[in-house]
């Protein structure tokens, strides 16, 4: 790696030491944030049901609407819309668990206008729908991973190997969605779709490694893991310098994109940590241990 062989053969067990504990926080936060919520993420109307009005008005206040609404609607989002070509407000949308009626008329009542099919668009979703869709969005998220595992293990064909890819993007998984909560982000469904998408990219560095440290008579295990560094590091780099020039241009433009990008962009983060660290100092422990075995018969 990016350390002195010497230096990285003294240290890289105890490497181990700094993802081991962030994971372990982050699971014991989310097991009491479970407790707290009743599940592991925040949810917006499109996971639990609820309307979502879009009012086309480029001079309302976004932060005094939300004080004039927010005593009467608790769960409350209100976000505006921008231009795609000027970046100006063209207008806002507003989220709530109430029905579509009650907030209609609240905000008619501060807009001084009714609300038509000319200035705006009303969306109401029901509880019992959404959470049903929310399931199912779940269980994608579970069947993907356990294929993905599935395909490890083919792939490999050894425990130990298979078992740190594993490991790694789950680890990849659970610290992203803890910092997710803690930013105190609703999840909506373009979010969950973006844990999908980062389960491919958690195994695609740690496959590059993992395949690279197996193979035999191609240098010391040091070198087979500074010549996977250097590919991996380049695919990852150029990923997060994508999404984040993307992210920056359409921060304010789409709820949507932002909420997968920022995911993407966390989740690339801890999958450097933990390709570099977790997963490679447990198959340096595992191959310097097969070719000490080799050695002695």
């Amino acid at each position: 790696m990016i350390l002195k062989g010497k230096t990285y053969d003294k240290i890289y067990k105890w490497l181990l030491v700094i993802p081991a504990l962030i994971l372990i926080f982050c699971i014991v936060y989310l097991v009491q944030f479970n407790a707290q919520n009743g599940d592991i993420i925040y949810k917006d109307v499109s996971l639990t049901g609820g309307t979502t009005i879009t009012v086309i008005n480029e001079d309302v206040n976004i932060e005094e609407l939300k004080t004039a609404l927010s005593g009467q609607f608790d769960d409350l989002f209100i976000r505006g819309i921008s231009d795609l070509r000027t970046g100006k407000q063209s207008g806002f949308l507003l989220e709530t668990g109430a029905e579509v009626g009650e907030i209609r008329k609240a905000l008619e009542d501060y807009l001084g206008y009714e609300l038509t099919v000319e200035n705006s668009s009303v969306e109401f979703t029901g509880a019992t729908l959404s959470s049903g869709f929310y399931q199912q969005l779940k269980w994608a998220v579970i069947l993907a991973f356990v294929f993905m595992a599935l395909v490890v293990f083919i792939i490999f064909r050894t425990f130990i190997p298979s078992f740190a890819v594993i490991l790694s993007a789950f680890a990849d998984i659970i610290m992203t969605l803890t910092v997710v909560n803690l930013l105190g982000v609703k999840m909506s469904i373009a979010g969950i779709i973006a844990f999908l998408m980062l389960i491919g990219y958690s195994v695609d560095t740690d496959i590059l490694l993992t395949s690279r440290v197996l193979k035999r008579g191609e240098g010391s295990v040091n070198q087979r893991i500074k010549s996977a560094f250097g590919t991996g590091m380049t695919m990852t780099l150029t990923s997060i310098v994508a999404i984040s020039v993307s992210l920056a241009i359409i921060y304010n433009l789409s709820d949507t994109l932002r909420q997968i990008f920022s995911v993407l962009l966390i989740g690339l983060g801890f999958d450097m940590l933990n390709t570099w660290i977790t997963n490679a100092s447990i198959l340096k422990i595992y191959a310097e241990k097969k070719e000490n075995k080799g050695r002695k018969f």
